[in-house]
């Protein structure tokens, strides 16, 4: 996902104005979600166990993140379909001979779990994220990893999901399959030690979505769109969305045709870009359209507190955000129900415990 760029400071002076709402049904959970982007990446290295650590102290609901499938098939929580510079460094070949190394600039399909390992992926603070804590030689979790800490902390089983698929149906030889991934995913979730009905699978690539609700319909989804992800290609369709042609319903604006299709896939969340003020992507008709068909609507990356507080004002369940403390703030200040927030000292014990250092 991209983002919204906001400064911290005006996140945190925006907030002192209280501000009234109407009062909100949730149609998902009991309280308004509050999802960390990538854990809450405004605060740690995002997708990385310290930016979990940091969501859950902040009091998120949901734990929002990527996934990429390596070389030898296992799930890894990162956003890039390559290993980017600006995010990680090389430290040492898994062995002295290996012509992949070094690794930083090659794609995790064509990389080993083992090869992985060997990145510093904690030490790298993003310049559009200055407040980003670092810790130093933090290695790149497997999605098994990151829920053995969430179980660590989260006795009671009380954290949600949101978990994506990083495919290209663009340039599908730049990530593995969609088999691959749904595959590899579904039994992570499995043993995930959660609930399913605590897990969504979301993601840009439609075709994903489809294949985990075929495979297991116990598996929530959540429908990733943005503008680029709208437009069709010379066969007058989006490669993103499945097949589906959002000119075949409907809905009289784009918003309402978008939750339309949404719901063709039989996604139970429909995830819009929030868009830029004042003509926000994420709009009231598609809201409404979507609660009537019974999907929930929560936004991404949203990063600044007057959007924030427009989608709030026209009903959407949740949002997604680099900064989930003053989000949860925000929607506490407007009379909104949260979920509660974790023992910091209880997060920081099991982060010690947990985390991977190169």
């Amino acid at each position: 996902m991209v983002v919204l760029s906001i400064s911290y400071a005006i996140l945190a002076t925006s907030i002192v104005s209280a501000y009234a709402l109407p009062p909100q049904t949730y149609l998902g959970k009991p309280f308004f979600d509050v999802q960390g982007h990538r854990g809450g990446r405004g605060e740690a290295i995002e997708n990385t166990l310290p930016a979990f650590a940091w969501g859950l102290i902040d009091g998120v609901s949901t734990l929002e993140l990527d996934n990429g499938l390596t070389k030898d098939g296992v799930v890894i929580v990162w956003h890039d379909e390559a290993i980017p510079a600006e995010k990680c460094k090389d430290t040492s070949p898994v062995t002295p001979d290996d012509v992949q190394f070094p690794y930083v600039g090659k794609h995790i399909a064509n990389l080993t779990l083992a090869q992985i390992k060997t990145l510093d992926c904690g030490s790298q603070r993003l310049t559009t994220h200055p407040l980003q804590l670092l810790y130093p030689g933090t290695k790149i979790s497997t999605l098994s990893e990151v829920f053995a800490f969430a179980r660590c902390v989260d006795k009671k089983r009380e954290v949600f999901w949101n978990i994506e698929s990083k495919i290209n149906p663009v340039t599908p030889a730049s990530t593995r399959s969609v088999e691959d991934f749904v595959t590899a995913q579904h039994a992570a979730f499995l043993a995930s030690g959660y609930p399913l009905s605590q897990l969504t699978y979301q993601s840009f690539d439609w075709r994903t979505i489809v294949a985990m609700k075929k495979r297991d319909q116990r598996i929530s989804t959540s429908a990733l769109i943005q503008p680029s992800t709208v437009t069709t290609d010379a066969s007058g369709v989006s490669p993103w969305l499945a097949g589906v042609d959002l000119g075949a319903f409907p809905g009289g604006t784009l918003g309402a045709r978008i939750s339309q299709a949404a719901k063709s896939v039989k996604a139970n969340t429909l995830s819009p870009i929030a868009g830029s003020l004042p003509d926000l992507f994420t709009t009231k008709e598609m809201v409404q359209e979507a609660h009537k068909l019974g999907l929930t609507v929560v936004p991404w990356t949203v990063n600044d507190l007057t959007i924030a507080e427009s989608l709030i004002e026209i009903g959407v369940d949740g949002i997604i955000s680099d900064y989930p403390v003053m989000l949860r703030r925000l929607a506490e200040w407007g009379a909104r129900s949260v979920a509660s927030q974790r023992s910091q000292a209880q997060v920081l014990k099991c982060l010690d415990e947990h985390l991977q250092r190169v």
